[in-house]
């Protein structure tokens, strides 16, 4: 077993009480304008700015820094009519019977239905794939731990960095979502576990009203 090797912290930056103080405010300021869109413009997204955003989602922490995902972007128009039809019919059963009548009431205020043009008509699609093992620099082949737990985080990294980027999402979560697999070319033991739809908002993009509400601090947080 290889010794671990240790180094100094690089780039950490400190700050005083009050611009922590400040840069938490406009953090939050920031992410409070974030909202999910269901209709997007098809102008195409520059590469480079996709990419800088994979690799900012890719610092995430990971279980023993093993960065168990993969990001597959589709943009092929072919690819992208593929997965509507996929997950079209997979929606299709999840409101015919499938989905309890709790969820689907919960989902009424939203007014979502199987139909997914967003899937085309968004100019990008990234697939998140979490990876149950991977392979070493040097061959090996090796057991990921806290799977869900990662992909999970480095997930929110990339909203958030697609967000600050000025673009849009939405999380598509069809069930089951195996199609994926086979369309992006990813392997069997990779489990698909996010559809990311990204691109521009549509010009006059309307939004559900929900009035800025959120859960308050005291609902969500606890001091011990």
């Amino acid at each position: 077993m290889a010794e671990p090797v240790w180094e100094p912290l690089p780039d950490y930056r400190g700050y005083p009480p009050e611009e922590m103080a400040a840069r938490a405010l406009a953090f939050r300021a920031e992410l409070r304008r974030r909202r999910t869109v269901r209709d997007f413009d098809g102008r195409p997204v520059p590469r480079e700015v996709i990419e800088t955003c994979l690799l900012a989602a890719g610092t995430a922490p990971s279980g023993a820094n093993l960065q168990p995902w993969h990001f597959a972007v589709i943009q092929d128009a072919v690819a992208k009519k593929r997965i509507r039809i996929a997950a079209e019919a997979e929606e299709r059963a999840f409101y015919n019977g499938k989905a309890p009548k709790a969820w689907l009431e919960a989902l009424a205020p939203l007014g979502t239905d199987a139909d997914k043009p967003f899937l085309e008509e968004a100019p990008l699609l990234i697939a998140i794939f979490a990876q149950k093992s991977g392979t070493r620099p040097d061959g090996r082949t090796v057991k990921h731990y806290y799977v869900p737990e990662s992909v999970g985080i480095a997930t929110g990294f990339l909203i958030a960095a697609l967000h600050d980027a000025g673009l849009a999402t939405l999380t598509h979560t069809p069930s089951p979502m195996g199609f994926l697999n086979e369309i992006c070319d990813r392997p069997a033991w990779e489990k698909p576990t996010i559809l990311l739809v990204v691109g521009y908002p549509k010009v006059g993009c309307r939004v559900p009203v929900h009035g800025g509400l959120r859960k308050p601090l005291a609902e969500i947080s606890s001091w011990i």
